[in-house]
C-alpha cells in the first residue's frame, strides 16, 4: 500500500511539474513574440527566470538582435538566478558573434536547470548550447512549447535551412475570390478591425513586398498605422523589373524614413536607379526567369532577402506575385481576410490564372486558425510541409 502512495504522490508530482514547465514556457513564447519583426536576422527568443515557483526575472531579444533574450532575463533576475530554472524558447547559443555565448552567461549565473523549446538549426549552435550546459552539470530538458516554438521561429528556421524566409501571403479578398474592381481599381474590401490586424501582422514581419502592378494602381506606404507603432514598419520590398516606380510615389518619398528596397533586373536603366538611390531607397538586382512570362525570379529574390538577414515576409500583392509564389510552392503560410461585400464577375481574381481553391481545398495547405473580425472573416492556412520542427 505504501509504495502505491509514493507513485502516485510520484506522479502527481511530475504531473504538476510538467504543467509548470508548460505555463512558464508559454510566458516565454509571448514574451519573444514581442521582438518579432525587430530583431532580424537575429530570432525573437522569450526567456524566464524562475526560483522556487516565482518569477525573478523576464527577457526577450532587444531590437536589432541584441542583447539576446537570456542575457535580458538573468540581468533582471540578478542573484536570485542562481539555483533557478531558465525556460527559454530557442536553444541558448555557444558561439563567439556579435556577443558572447548565452550559454557562457546561464553558467555564469548559476542556472541549475533550463528548459529549452526547441533546438536551434543553426550549425553555429545545433545542440552544441545544449552540450554545453549539461557539461557544466545544468539540468536541460527539451521540448516543453515546443510546437508554439516552432512556429514563432519558423522564419530563423527557413532562413537558416533554406535561405529564404518564411513567406506569409495576405490575400483581402471578396465572397466572389476578388481582390479589386474592374481595371485593377482599389476598393475597400474588408473593415477597419481586419485593417488593424493587417496591421500588427506588418509590424511582426521583417519586410512586406509588393509587385510593381499594386504600386502603380494603389500608390500605398505599406507602413504600419497603429497608434504609437509607426517606427515598427517593416522593410518596403517592390519587385519592378523594369524600374517603373514613380519617383512621385509614396513609398520613394518616405525611403528615408521607412526603408525600400527596389528588386530590379541587371538590364534596367542605370539613371533610374540612380534616382531611386539619390531618394534614398536601395536598389537590387536579381536575375530574372528564364521561361515566360517574364518576371524576376522570385527563388532568387528570397534568397536575396534572406542573405540580407529577413527572416519573416508578409506579401500583400498584387495578383500576379500572389499566383507566382503559389504555384512556385514558396509560400508557408496564407492570411486570407473575406469581406462582405461581392465586387463582381469584371473584378480582379485573387490569384490572377490560379483559383482561390489552390490554397483552400490544396492538400498541400491546412487550416490553422479562423476568427470573426466584425463583419469578415480570416482563415489562416499553412502548408503541411513547412513545419520546421
Amino acid at each position: 500500500m505504501i509504495f502505491r502512495i509514493l507513485e502516485d504522490q510520484y506522479a502527481q508530482k511530475s504531473k504538476d511539474s510538467k504543467a509548470a514547465d508548460q505555463r512558464f514556457m508559454a510566458l516565454a513564447l509571448s514574451l519573444g513574440r514581442r521582438g518579432q519583426g525587430r530583431t532580424w536576422p537575429n530570432p525573437a527568443v522569450g526567456a524566464v527566470v524562475v526560483r522556487d515557483g516565482v518569477i525573478v526575472g523576464r527577457g526577450w531579444t532587444q531590437p536589432g538582435g541584441r542583447p539576446h533574450a537570456e542575457p535580458e532575463a538573468l540581468a533582471r533576475a540578478g542573484e536570485a538566478a542562481r539555483g533557478a530554472t531558465l525556460y527559454v524558447t530557442l536553444e541558448p547559443c555557444s558561439h563567439f558573434g556579435k556577443s558572447p555565448p548565452c550559454a557562457d552567461a546561464v553558467i555564469a549565473a548559476g542556472i541549475t536547470r533550463v528548459v529549452s523549446a526547441v533546438e536551434d538549426p543553426n550549425p553555429q549552435v545545433a545542440g552544441q548550447g545544449h552540450a554545453k550546459l549539461r557539461a557544466a552539470g545544468i539540468m536541460v530538458d527539451i521540448g516543453p512549447g515546443a510546437v508554439e516554438a516552432a512556429y514563432d521561429h519558423a522564419g530563423h528556421f527557413r532562413r537558416v535551412r533554406d535561405k529564404r524566409p518564411h513567406v506569409i501571403l495576405k490575400l483581402a479578398v471578396s465572397p466572389d475570390d476578388k481582390i479589386a474592381a474592374a481595371g485593377h481599381k482599389p476598393l475597400a474590401i474588408t473593415g477597419e478591425a481586419a485593417k488593424a490586424r493587417v496591421h500588427l501582422l506588418r509590424a511582426q514581419c521583417d519586410a512586406i513586398l509588393v509587385g510593381i502592378g499594386t504600386v502603380l494602381s494603389d500608390d500605398p506606404a505599406l507602413t504600419c498605422r497603429l497608434p504609437g507603432m509607426e517606427a515598427r514598419s517593416p522593410v518596403r520590398v517592390v519587385l519592378d523589373r523594369a524600374l517603373r516606380i514613380p519617383g512621385t510615389s509614396r513609398l520613394v518619398h518616405s525611403a528615408r524614413e521607412t526603408p525600400l528596397w527596389v528588386m530590379t533586373s541587371s538590364l534596367s536603366e542605370a539613371p533610374a536607379a540612380m534616382k531611386l538611390g539619390a531618394a534614398g531607397a536601395q536598389v537590387i538586382r536579381v536575375p530574372v526567369t528564364t521561361t515566360p512570362p517574364p518576371g524576376l525570379d522570385l527563388a532568387a529574390v528570397l534568397h536575396t532577402l534572406a542573405e540580407r538577414g529577413i527572416t519573416r515576409l508578409l506579401v500583400e500583392g498584387g495578383a500576379r506575385v500572389a499566383s507566382s509564389l503559389v504555384s512556385a510552392g514558396l509560400v508557408d503560410e496564407v492570411w486570407l481576410l473575406r469581406g462582405a461585400h461581392p465586387v463582381g464577375a469584371d473584378g480582379v481574381p485573387a490569384l490572377e490564372a490560379l483559383p482561390l481553391t489552390a490554397i483552400t481545398r490544396s492538400p498541400a495547405f491546412k487550416l490553422r486558425a479562423s476568427e470573426t473580425l466584425q463583419s469578415d472573416t480570416m482563415t489562416i492556412y499553412e502548408r503541411i510541409s513547412c513545419s520546421p520542427a
